[in-house]
């Protein structure tokens, strides 16, 4: 797993959701319009994302999760979330739970997918930025959540 990164494993969870709801004949629970709902969340996860990765390459930092970490980005929403591209995708999964009219194969993917990119990449991103940045680092993560708020 450590060379296939989060947006592969994003893309193919998108794509997951789709097949299996279809496949499964999952039970949809959210009729249109309402599930147009997710194409709110789905603009907004993608927009914290993209953005978030345009800010480490504005900053300089490398964005490659098994590379080495070369800084400290704390702009941007990385004031309240350790990781918001991540974030993001959680958010665009969940949108597109919705427009998959919520079926409930679909809105248990989104929970996985935080799972494994929790426990995965996250704690490994982590490890690695204790090793370079030490003290610092540390004194980041005592003020700012892994996912979202203040810690």
């Amino acid at each position: 797993m450590k060379k296939l990164l989060p947006p592969a494993l994003f893309v193919g969870f998108l794509i997951a959701m789709a097949s299996i709801c279809w496949a499964l004949g999952s039970p949809h629970t959210l009729s249109y319009p309402y599930s147009l709902i997710g194409a709110f969340f789905l603009s907004v996860g993608l927009g914290i994302s993209i953005y978030h990765s345009l800010l480490f390459k504005k900053e300089r930092a490398n964005i490659m999760t098994f590379g080495e970490p070369t800084k400290i980005v704390k702009s941007g929403l990385f004031r309240y979330s350790r990781n918001p591209m991540y974030l993001g995708f959680v958010v665009t999964l969940l949108g597109a739970a919705f427009l998959y009219q919520a079926a409930p194969t679909s809105l248990l993917l989104v929970p996985l997918f935080w799972f494994v990119t929790d426990r995965w990449y996250i704690r490994f991103e982590g490890a690695e930025m204790h090793k370079k940045f030490g003290d610092e680092y540390r004194q980041y993560c005592s003020q700012t959540h892994r996912w979202f708020g203040r810690a």
